[in-house]
């Protein structure tokens, strides 16, 4: 992780930096895509970093996007640092807002470019600290540029958080993307279509639910409305509760009326993901529970585990046996070890092109040898009977042909995504090193029909992108 790349001093004074860019061709149609800014059927990488200083200004907070190519991402390709102080971005890079804390993308004006939600979840105002936000950056045929706030919601309190997490689905099934975003003490609905002002078509709180810090969006029942999961944390269930919102009829109230809260009270985690890994049509729910198994949490597994609920007509069965996988499953490398932290992120996507949808599983607190806290990646397979422990595999900094070097404390694994950027129809595996050099990094590795290949992968660092200070870079990875 360390290639020696030009840098911009002004990158983060002047708040966009922008390299290589090409030659201007006639326009063309974009490709509707999520995740394609700029419309030219390459999905782009946005990558979140709260700590990054702009200016003199600490943890201010910056996103950076990596435009995609038929060869992927990479430095001398064209790419973009955004901040509060990039033309016609609202606001004021102020410190500890952390801008790029949360991000989600998709097409929210319905234009055929893929816009990008960033919360700020400290963002203050001129009477209340740290209350947070959410802003949009407008997708086009040049990328993304300027863009608006959503409104916030009533009643936030200081230090609220809110933007903590933000997810972009199309809950109601008109076709039109929505948003969700959640905090301290308000989770709120925005309906689309949105207007460039940021005005949505409606935006209300999810009353049924009050406060939490994560939500995970996608289909469990095939009927094309996107069901809301939402992890809580709950006096007498160390482990959180896992519960979701799912499509019903209107009952002619609030539009929050149209839907209906289901529990699943067996499951347990915080971070997850939604894709389907049996092929059968419906999505299936994976959740990450990295905790270690106590006397008041009894559930969970020694260094962490996963989990898959299976989607149905009706959604996940709360009465299902789902599986279960850590690093002391058979076929699965590694051994549960205490503070591994399998489990801490997760990630879906077909990365060998066969049709299921494959699992990717963060362990950031691996040790390689007398190295701690290197860090790991586990990758699982799906099948027609579900996600298999045969076959996995794990990639550390260690591994033959993956960029960089196992050092103490990187966290390799503490965030991970997987996206097609090379338009192959398999999904590259990108990996957040929370630590790297300190401030951050990520690595980029390829799908192939035998699955993710260590061969040929790219590394980037906060330094490498224009950062400066602790920056965080890759602690969040658009979903």
């Amino acid at each position: 992780m360390r290639k020696r790349v030009l840098l911009l001093a002004t990158a983060l004074t002047s708040g966009l930096l922008t390299t290589a860019l090409p030659a201007a061709t006639a326009a063309a149609a974009p490709s509707r895509l999520a995740h394609d800014f700029n419309g030219d059927g390459y999905r782009d990488l946005a990558i979140g970093a709260w700590g990054a200083d702009v200016g003199s200004v600490h943890a201010a907070g910056a996103v950076v996007v990596m435009y995609g190519t038929a060869s992927g991402v990479s430095t001398t390709s064209k790419r973009a640092v955004f901040t509060q102080n990039s033309p016609n971005v609202p606001g004021t890079a102020e410190t500890d807002d952390r801008f790029g804390y949360s991000l989600a993308a998709g097409d929210l004006n319905g234009d055929g470019y893929s816009d990008l939600v960033v919360g700020s979840q400290y963002e203050s105002t001129s009477t209340k600290r740290g209350i947070g936000s959410l802003h949009v950056l407008w997708g086009s045929r040049t990328g993304l540029s300027g863009g608006a706030l959503l409104p916030q919601p009533s009643g936030l309190t200081a230090w609220g958080g809110y933007g903590s997490d933000v997810a972009v689905a199309d809950v109601d099934g008109d076709g039109k993307l929505d948003v969700t975003g959640t905090g301290q003490n308000n989770t709120h609905l925005y309906q689309g279509p949105f207007a460039t002002s940021g005005k949505p078509r409606v935006h209300n709180p999810v009353a049924e639910l009050g406060s939490t810090y994560e939500v995970i969006a996608g289909d469990l029942d095939g009927d094309r409305k996107a069901e809301r999961v939402y992890p809580f944390g709950e006096d007498g269930d160390e482990r959180g509760a896992i519960r979701y919102l799912t499509h019903a009829p209107f009952d002619g109230n609030s539009p929050e009326s149209d839907y209906r809260v289901v529990d699943l009270p067996n499951a347990d985690g915080d971070p997850g993901a939604i894709g389907d890994i049996n092929g059968d049509g419906y999505g299936d729910l994976v959740l990450g529970d990295s905790g270690e198994p106590n006397g008041t949490a009894p559930g969970g597994h020694k260094g962490g585990q996963i989990s898959v609920w299976y989607g149905s007509k009706n959604g996940p069965d709360p009465a299902q046996r789902p599986t279960v996988v850590h690093q002391d499953t058979a076929g699965v490398p590694g051994a549960g070890e205490a503070y591994d932290g399998f489990g801490a992120a997760v990630a879906v996507g077909d990365v060998n092109g066969d049709g299921f949808a494959d699992v990717a599983v963060g362990v950031p607190g691996e040790d390689n040898g007398t190295v701690k806290d290197t860090g790991a990646v586990t990758v699982l397979f799906g099948s027609s009977t579900g996600l298999k422990a045969t076959g996995a595999k794990s990639y550390t900094q260690n591994t033959t042909g993956v960029p960089g070097a196992d050092e103490r404390g990187d966290a390799f694994g503490l965030t991970v995504q997987l996206t097609d950027l090379t338009k192959d129809r398999k999904a590259e595996l990108i990996i957040g090193s929370g630590y790297e050099n300190a401030n951050g990094g990520i690595t980029v590795l390829r799908g192939t029909s035998t699955g993710v290949a260590a061969s040929g992968g790219k590394s980037f660092t906060a330094a490498q992108v224009g950062l400066r200070g602790p920056a965080t870079f890759g602690w969040e990875i658009a979903e």
